[in-house]
């Protein structure tokens, strides 16, 4: 399968990481707040951990927000989301989204193909 690099999407989730914790120090009730509505969110109910994730892909997508659809894909991958499944959502989210989510869904499958490569220990 070819594979893009558009993005370095491992790396924007890995370069994420002391912003979100200068945030956690700056707004630690609000940030918080949010991390218990995540896990709210993520608890077990009529949908499972990996249809809950592909959601958050095709929302990310829509809203075109390139740290949730890092975060996210690799959330739906960790769950066993294939890359088939990852396309099919994204499918929706176009549809959903027009033209803007196409360019997003076209970036969120480029981040799924380079954390299946990380996974699975190559450089892609």
């Amino acid at each position: 399968m070819a594979h893009t690099n558009f993005k370095d999407w491992p790396a924007m989730a890995a370069n994420l990481i002391p912003a979100i914790r200068e945030l956690h120090k700056g707004a630690p009730g609000v940030m918080k707040a949010f991390r218990e509505m995540g896990a709210a969110a993520h608890e077990g109910g009529a949908l499972d951990a990996k249809t809950k994730e592909l959601l958050a892909v095709a929302i990310s997508v829509a809203v075109r927000c390139d740290p949730c659809v890092t975060y996210h894909v690799e959330g739906a991958r960790k769950h066993g989301a294939t890359r088939e499944e990852i396309a099919e959502t994204l499918g929706l989210a176009v549809y959903m989204g027009a033209g803007p989510s196409a360019m997003y869904a076209a970036q969120a499958l480029e981040a799924f193909d380079q954390y299946a490569d990380q996974a699975a220990g190559s450089a892609g």
